[in-house]
């Protein structure tokens, strides 16, 4: 059977307290079951945001979306990581990624690694979180045993591989970073291959990992290619068809983008959906409509 649906947003404008906690309750009361914070300089600080977010809020989980491992030590990450457990009482989801954007690592004085590199550094600090946050001897300790839920987020062989070792979650962004940073999104076709792939990977698994997807573009609209013209900058190495089927834009009436995404969970197994804050209010209806199923 399908996993039923779970709606995530990531908050990414810096506040001050009292703004802050009026738009986490917003994102309650549309009905998202997971705030989430990314981790890119600029934006808000992840762990006491998360903190904060779960003190406004009686419903949703927090998150992380995702960390770049390249800016964590391990072992203070855990610290981090089980104190923000605790003190939301249990509502962590860890997210964590391999990094992509040259210029942060940059303005942090961080080496920017090879690609290899990265996924070489969260592979070792994968591992050494899921070491340090089972111990039961860690202090702080996290409230969920055997630790918070792992979420990994990319799309190449080996993340997907560690992935299939670690997450209980796996995010697929629907797109790739050129050798600029720039996300370049993958065609309905390109995402069948690389879903096919974790599964393969993830074959000898107990049980499976939730699957989920970053939806970049929200549109509700009655004219879906009049919408797709706005999302140029994501789909100008497309035709308007291929640009009309990717899976990371949700364009349509409310109730076409709802079939849409039920297509998708069918197709892709995607039933954790994540979007961005500017597209929170526009997706609040989707997320009304397919809350439950």
């Amino acid at each position: 059977m399908a996993r039923p649906f779970r709606f995530g947003v990531n908050m990414l404008t810096p506040s001050g307290g009292p703004d802050w906690r009026t738009r986490c309750r917003r994102a309650e009361q549309l009905g998202y079951d997971v705030i989430l914070v990314p981790d890119h300089l600029g934006l808000p600080a992840p762990f006491p945001a998360l903190v904060a977010a779960a003190e406004a809020t009686e419903r949703p989980r927090v998150g992380t979306f995702v960390l770049n491992a390249a800016f964590w030590n391990p072992t203070l990450l855990a610290r981090e990581a089980a104190g923000t457990d605790a003190l939301t009482e249990g509502r962590l989801e860890l997210g964590i990624g391999a990094g992509y954007v040259r210029e942060e690592h940059d303005r942090a004085g961080i080496e920017f690694l090879s690609p290899g590199g990265r996924v070489d550094h969260l592979r070792r600090t994968v591992e050494e979180l899921d070491r340090l946050l089972r111990d039961d001897n860690h202090v702080p300790k996290s409230p969920q045993r055997p630790r918070p839920p792992l979420l990994i987020g990319g799309n190449g062989d080996r993340v997907l591989r560690l992935a299939a070792r670690f997450a209980e979650i796996v995010a697929f962004t629907g797109a790739a970073s050129d050798r600029t940073g720039k996300l370049v999104p993958l065609t309905a076709e390109q995402l069948d291959e690389r879903v096919a792939a974790y599964r393969r990977f993830a074959a000898a698994r107990e049980s499976p990992a939730e699957l989920n997807l970053l939806i970049q573009f929200v549109r509700t609209t009655n004219d879906r290619r009049a919408a797709v013209r706005e999302a140029l900058p994501l789909t100008s190495h497309l035709d308007e068809d291929q640009a009309l089927a990717l899976p990371l834009l949700a364009m349509g009436t409310v109730r076409a983008i709802a079939d849409q995404l039920r297509e998708r969970r069918e197709r892709y197994g995607f039933s954790y959906l994540t979007v961005l804050e500017p597209n929170m209010e526009a997706f609040g209806p989707i997320v009304q409509e397919l809350a439950g199923s």
